[in-house]
């Protein structure tokens, strides 16, 4: 493993920046914390298994399962059984879920908007951030692949 000082000081400085900026979302979203955002987020978008949803967020099952089990007992998702797999669970947000999900993430806009108007070119640092993580679906996308072709 390289040393701090042989690695490259601006990348550095990205990982460090980028650890702040979660810092400052999860602070600014004081209803939820970050990994409870991100499964709702998750679901929001689409995914309506935890498996899935593990698998995308690269976090452990059982780290899944205990963020469902606290948003459903709060109210903010339902589990449903899964009429093609009995085994696997579909969840859904509730409407409360949506309000909360709506609410945390114009919050988490409005900070990283004021934090990008704060450096030379906000857009730009927004177009990144997008790219960043497109690189991140794509790089799950390829491990999944490689997985699935393993399990054959």
């Amino acid at each position: 493993m390289a040393s701090p000082s042989r690695m490259n000081p601006d990348a550095v400085q990205a990982v460090r920046a980028l650890a702040r900026a979660s810092r400052v979302l999860e602070r600014v979203s004081g209803e939820l914390n970050l990994a409870h955002y991100r499964v709702l987020a998750a679901i929001g978008s689409g995914d309506e298994r935890a498996s899935r949803i593990a698998a995308r967020l690269a976090l452990g099952r059982p780290t899944v399962s205990a963020a469902v089990a606290s948003l459903c007992q709060r109210g903010l998702l339902t589990r449903a059984h899964d009429a093609g797999d009995r085994r696997a669970a579909a969840l859904a947000l509730t409407l409360e879920g949506e309000a909360l999900l709506d609410r945390v993430e114009s919050e988490m806009v409005a900070r990283i908007e004021d934090l990008c108007t704060r450096t030379p070119d906000g857009a730009r640092v927004l177009e990144s951030l997008r790219w960043l993580g497109a690189a991140i679906d794509e790089k799950h996308a390829e491990r999944r692949a490689a997985r699935e072709g393993r399990d054959r």
